[in-house]
């Protein structure tokens, strides 16, 4: 008989086969997955535990672990260094001209004007004021450069102001200068004269009248002889004629701006040069050259740069800059200042002398001094009017304080010597019963050259008989307070601009402001020439720094808007008070460089230029000597 079920014992044997197959591949799995830590120990110590929690993990992180996960956030911390964190550390490690260079990189204006006060700040704690200055004169907001200015001035001052030339503010010489009560007395009726006159500068125009040709060669040798120049080092050692390249000159300032550097005072003061008395052009080397006397200078009371041995101001590279933007594209070609009565002012006056006079003679004593502190008042400010050049430039304040000076001595409230009298002395000396009753009396000063030889070739110039011209004119004040020119100047009036002028000289040399006045001029006459004569062109040279757009920024001073009426007043004949209400000077010098009638050939100026041509100059120099 057959078991109902004959299938059952193959059945149990195929299930126990299964499982037998089943507990192999498991313990062979097993076996494998406890070897897998041991092959990755060595790799990643750290990640054990992980590796038996959780084997699967293990593979995905092995190939993400390859870089450690810290790197890129310490990567990315080191670039978000802030740029004041950076200037900060270039400044401790005494890298200015770093600090500058990211400071600039930020497109913030508030920001970059933080930290390039950072720079000025460490700059001024180490005392160097004139890189300050330079710095300061990168600060893209106004209100923070005057601050800036204002912190230097006083980091200056508190360090004895050894370290930098200073000024006295205009405001300052007025209020010192002017006094509304005077000592003189007398009595009767009085005519007003009012002055005004001011500073213009047009070398243009001068150098039309008085370039003129050189013939026999002089200059020619000149310059031939140059090129045996005296390299010497020594810049304070003196010289009858040094001579400097404009064109390396710049390229030297441009490269200490870029290094966050300013000029050093030898660029500043032009290596000692007084006075200009030649201007080469080297189209082959592509050089302008000026040339003159030179020596060692010192700084005097008021914190002029003066020679040691002249005592004459040396020139200077703001002055030179500032005359150059004059006369280019963006200039006016024309410079000049004057003190200008208002004309409401000018109508009281007349109807206050009118009323004084009906009313009969002044009292003697008081009653005059009162009668002129009133005229004064009557009159009020002046207006201080300048063009061509910027009001805060050291240029402007020398012409402003020449016209200050040139009114004192007019009405004589400063003496100029025996030979300059006043108007007043003037007068007194006429003897004339009835003194003239001008109503305004105008003095100006303009350029005065004998010539400007050339040679023929038009690479050399020479300046010669370099001085200035006072000139004067008579005005008359309408009831409108209107001044209206005649062209005329009565005798006495001629009289005092004459004396000025032919006595100038020794004034420059008694008040030093006229003869900083002159190198003004004698600058412009370069400016005017090159200009004109198209010099830099000539020589390749697009002035770079020194152009109107460029990067050399000369000092800047606060301007001077108005200033006080002077006034004085003398009896003459126990009758006529005379007041004089002074105005300001004028220097017209635009009609030198384009009047050829006044251009002399001369081919000596050009063996002058050949001498002159720099010889091999060790690299970083720009001036030298004429080797005797």
């Amino acid at each position: 008989m057959r078991p109902k079920y004959p299938q059952v014992g193959s059945s149990v044997v195929s299930v126990v086969a299964t499982i037998a197959c089943l507990s192999i591949v498991l313990a062979v799995t097993f076996y494998l997955v406890n070897q897998q830590p041991e092959v990755t120990v060595e790799q990643a110590p750290e990640q054990i535990q992980a590796h038996i929690e959780s084997p699967i993990v293990l593979e995905e992180q092995e190939t993400v672990e390859a870089t450690p996960a810290v790197t890129p956030d310490q990567v990315i911390e080191t670039r978000q260094i802030s740029p004041k964190e950076e200037v900060a550390a270039h400044l401790e490690a005494g890298e200015f001209g770093k600090a500058i260079e990211t400071a600039e990189t930020v497109a913030d204006l508030h920001q970059r004007t933080l930290l390039l006060k950072m720079v000025v700040e460490a700059q001024l704690k180490s005392g160097d004021f004139v890189a300050a200055l330079g710095t300061i004169n990168r600060i893209p907001l106004a209100d923070e450069r005057t601050k800036a200015m204002g912190e230097r001035a006083q980091a200056i001052s508190l360090a004895g102001g050894a370290q930098l030339a200073d000024f006295t503010q205009l405001i300052d010489l007025i209020q010192t200068q002017t006094s509304g009560l005077w000592e003189d007395t007398g009595e009767g009726e009085g005519s007003i004269r009012q002055f005004d006159s001011g500073v213009r500068v047009d070398p243009q125009g001068l150098l039309h009248h008085i370039s003129k040709a050189e013939l026999d060669g002089r200059l020619a040798a000149l310059g031939i002889k140059a090129r045996q120049a005296d390299l010497n080092k020594n810049v304070a050692q003196n010289s009858q004629m040094r001579l400097i390249s404009l064109t390396r000159l710049e390229k030297e300032v441009q490269q200490l701006i870029e290094e966050g550097r300013s000029p050093v005072e030898t660029m500043k003061m032009l290596a000692g040069l007084t006075k200009v008395e030649y201007v080469f052009v080297y189209p082959e080397d592509q050089e302008v050259v000026i040339a003159g006397p030179a020596e060692a200078w010192i700084y005097n009371d008021q914190g002029l740069p003066v020679g040691i041995e002249s005592g004459r101001p040396v020139l200077q590279l703001d002055d030179l800059v500032t005359v150059l933007r004059t006369f280019s594209d963006q200039g006016e070609e024309i410079f000049g200042c004057s003190f200008d009565p208002r004309p409401e002012g000018l109508a009281r006056v007349k109807e206050f002398v009118a009323k004084s006079n009906a009313r009969g003679p002044l009292r003697a004593g008081a009653g005059v001094r009162n009668w002129t502190k009133q005229l004064k008042n009557q009159l009020g400010v002046q207006d201080i009017t300048l063009y061509g050049v910027p009001k805060t430039s050291r240029v402007a304040r020398v012409l402003i304080e020449a016209d200050y000076r040139m009114k004192l001595i007019g009405i004589g409230k400063m003496d100029a010597g025996d030979n300059i009298p006043s108007y007043f002395d003037l007068l007194a000396k006429q003897n004339t019963k009835d003194p003239q009753n001008l109503e305004a009396l105008r003095w100006w000063l303009t350029m005065k050259y004998d010539s400007v030889l050339h040679n023929p070739q038009r690479t050399a110039y020479q300046v010669v008989g370099s001085s200035v011209l006072c000139q004067s004119e008579n005005q008359i004040v309408t009831n409108e307070g209107q001044r209206l020119q005649t062209g005329q100047a009565e005798e006495l009036n001629r009289e005092f601009a004459a004396n000025f002028t032919k006595h100038y000289q020794e004034l420059a040399e008694q008040d030093l402001v006229y003869a900083d006045l002159q190198n003004i001029f004698d600058l412009a006459l370069v400016a005017a020439l090159m200009r004109n004569e198209q010099l830099a062109d000539r020589a390749g040279w697009e002035m770079g720094a020194f152009a109107s757009t460029g990067a050399y920024r000369p000092a800047e001073f606060d301007p001077a808007h108005t200033v006080d009426t002077v006034i004085n007043h003398r009896v003459y004949n126990g009758k006529d008070v005379v007041v004089q209400v002074a105005g300001g000077v004028r220097v017209d010098t635009g009609s030198v460089v384009k009047n050829q009638k006044n251009l002399k050939v001369s081919d000596q100026v050009g063996t002058v230029s050949k001498k002159s041509q720099a010889p091999a100059l060790p690299v970083g120099r720009w001036w030298w000597d004429l080797a005797n």
